[in-house]
């Protein structure tokens, strides 16, 4: 299992979340970018990947490289979309987990967000981040977190396939 975080929009108080986390567990933590995010970090597990300015190059790099048993924190719907059509398990940085069942929902959303934007029949609200924000976004992170090391604990534990 590997942590994925599409950094260049996490907040800093998640990503600073997510190395505790990670460095706790001794579970691997990737940052991919398009610049160098300032992340000071003793875990001996994490990477910051830059992956150049050419749009969509951190999502494509992360896209080629997560893995079903990985988990991909990002606010990009359409990246989330990529990932779980490859079962990968995404969640933003507030808690909402993006599943088969729900991102149909959530790309029309923001196909029609953007259409009345730019008419302009909606002003763009301010994204506030703050203490509720990020307290939904550890619970739900622990939450997917523990379902898949309890995944892979199941996994590891049957015994082999005989061969006939």
């Amino acid at each position: 299992m590997t942590v994925w975080v599409d950094a260049d929009s996490c907040p800093r108080l998640v990503r600073n979340y997510l190395i505790r986390y990670t460095k706790k567990f001794n579970i691997p933590i990737i940052f991919a970018a398009n610049r160098q995010i300032p992340q000071p970090s003793s875990h001996l597990l994490f990477k910051m990947i830059i992956c150049g300015e050419a749009k969509d190059s951190a999502d494509n790099y992360i896209t080629s490289n997560a893995e079903a048993q990985d988990i991909v924190i990002t606010r990009d719907i359409l990246l989330a979309d990529r990932l779980v059509k490859k079962s990968v398990t995404v969640l933003n940085d507030r808690g909402t987990v993006y599943s088969k069942e729900n991102i149909g929902r959530r790309l029309s959303e923001r196909n029609l967000s953007l259409q009345f934007s730019q008419l302009g029949l909606i002003e763009h609200k301010k994204n506030n981040y703050g203490k509720e924000e990020f307290s939904k976004f550890a619970a739900g992170f622990d939450k997917e977190i523990q379902k898949l090391l309890k995944k892979a604990a199941s996994v590891s534990e049957k015994p082999p396939q005989s061969e006939r």
